[in-house]
């Protein structure tokens, strides 16, 4: 289940996609050092409306590149960062870990996995169509949410495209990964 980092993005803004970085740092209890989505109380605008002290579960976005293959594959022209990601994945099944496994990034990094993104209208801003696309249905027709999953920095630290992933699963029994 081991893999690498694609891509890393942030964005000092609220705005949806994210730039491409040569790293970025990721602190404890806060997120990506820069990006607007950074502190231990929510960030997303929306959820800030809802309740503003609501403990940031968002703090790092993570995608598997794989999705980009995906949808380029239906017509789609994605990029890292587009989607508002600030890690793209190659070669971790990110929607298939359970709550609360933990992402070694690089040397130092350790993000724990919250939940699952639930994938928004702004993506059919960035190219129509987009949002249903990174939605699907299981062999039981239940819904699957393909646009990468949630996390919380554990342990901070620099990561760059090509640092390697280990991924450390918690204790059993797991819990499947809803979306936060």
């Amino acid at each position: 289940m081991d893999g690498v980092v694609a891509a890393v993005s942030r964005s000092t803004t609220h705005t949806f996609s994210k730039q491409n970085r040569e790293s970025i740092r990721l602190l404890a209890g806060l997120g990506v050092e820069n990006d607007a989505h950074c502190g231990r109380t929510v960030k997303h605008r929306s959820r800030v409306t809802q309740d503003p002290t609501q403990p940031n579960l968002r703090q790092v976005h993570l995608i598997h590149a794989e999705l980009h293959d995906e949808l380029r594959a239906a017509g789609f022209a994605v990029s890292a960062g587009q989607m508002g990601e600030n890690v793209a994945t190659r070669g971790v099944d990110l929607l298939g870990l359970p709550a609360g496994a933990r992402l070694h990034l690089g040397d130092t990094a350790v993000v724990e996995v919250t939940g699952l993104r639930n994938p928004c209208a702004q993506l059919d801003g960035l190219q129509p169509g987009l949002m249903a696309a990174v939605l699907g249905r299981d062999a039981q027709g239940n819904l699957v949410r393909k646009a990468g999953v949630m996390g919380i920095v554990v342990t901070g630290g620099e990561v760059r495209p090509g640092d390697a992933i280990r991924v450390e699963l918690p204790p059993e029994p797991h819990r499947a990964l809803d979306r936060v």
